[in-house]
Formats: C-alpha cells, structure tokens, sequence
C-alpha cells in the first residue's frame, strides 16, 4: 500500500473507489501532476470517474493537509502528495518539470530573528528556478 494510502487510512478518509484511485494517482516521490493530469491518469485505472470527483478529491486532500497544492508562475497548480516531509521545489522554467529538492537543517531555524521583524514564522517556501537537463540542452 502507498505512503499516502497509508496516511488516508490512519486518519479514517472514506476510501472510495475514485478517492483510491486519486490517492495511487498522487502516489510516489517528485509527483507534481495538474488536476487535468490527475484526471487522464485516473481515467485510465476508472474510466467512470468524473472530472469533479477529482477536482472534489483533490480539494479535500489538500484541506486535510495530506497533499500540497504548489503554484508555479502563472501555471496550472500542481498537487504534491509529499506534505509530511519538509522539501523545496527546483522548476525548470521552460518546460515546467518539478523535482522536489530536500533541505538541511530547518529553514526556520535559518531565518535570524532581527529577519523575522516581530512574525511568528510557521512556514517556508523556496523554489529554485532554471532550466531541467533537456531544456538546457536544446
């Protein structure tokens, strides 16, 4: 069973068979997939399922806080389903390919206090942008 199965199960997410296939959909590491992504790769495992069930699914999963909705210059926002784990995104700015990039240390931590200017600080975004091997190379 998937990492993110896993998660829906212990939290008691009603496990459908088009919330399933959402969640297997999303599964994996560097899964940075559009809703209308979602929904084609889904359809190949359900063909019944609808577009609002997907769109309806991925809303909830990101309400629960179990996939992160990523937006990216001016793009289609992308879902995330690595939530649990703190990381950054590196994105090519031609094609628009997402790799999630891993930290060291805390990035709170990082930020000095004199840099806070009175914030209570609860999270950090940070993405890298340039351009992927195969947009560099053409």
């Amino acid at each position: 069973m998937s990492d993110l199965l896993e998660r829906l199960r212990g939290r008691g997410w009603r496990m459908t068979a088009q919330r399933r296939v959402v969640a297997e959909v999303l599964d994996g590491e560097h899964v940075h997939l559009t809703a209308d992504e979602v929904f084609a790769r889904a359809t190949v495992r359900l063909p019944e399922i609808s577009r609002a069930t997907v769109y309806n699914a991925l809303g909830e999963l990101v309400s629960l806080g179990e996939v992160l909705e990523v937006a990216t210059d001016g793009r289609a926002k992308r879902y995330d389903p690595n939530a649990h784990r703190p990381h950054h995104h590196l994105l090519c700015s031609d094609c628009g390919t997402i790799r999630d990039v891993h930290p060291v240390g805390d990035p709170l931590a990082d930020l000095p206090s004199s840099e806070r200017f009175g914030f209570a600080v609860s999270d950090v975004e940070v993405t890298y942008r340039g351009l992927c091997p195969d947009c560099a190379r053409a």
